[in-house]
């Protein structure tokens, strides 16, 4: 995981998550204050190589950041949405 300086990230805008995220959130257990202090602190979760790379110029640029999170014990992933769709949804 790549760290940065917590003057280069981006501050975080109007946050919205879709009631499916929020369910998966109560049953994995898991904030979504937690998993946005992970973010603030540049862990982006499990992002291929590709779009590691795509997230650190994104970062730079004031481009979206795509951000994957595995939660609980079952394994579901709670996502940023594609880029088709508004950027401060969590689904």
């Amino acid at each position: 995981m790549k760290t940065f300086n917590q003057k280069t990230l981006p501050l975080l805008r109007r946050i919205v998550a879709m009631p499916g995220a929020l369910d998966l959130l109560g049953r994995a257990g898991t904030s979504l204050a937690a998993l946005l202090r992970q973010h603030q602190c540049g862990d982006r979760g499990m992002v291929c190589s590709a779009d590691r790379k795509s997230n650190d110029l994104a970062v730079s640029e004031g481009a979206r950041i795509l951000i994957v999170y595995e939660l609980g014990s079952s394994g579901e992933k709670i996502w940023t949405p594609r880029p088709s769709r508004p950027a401060s949804t969590a689904s």
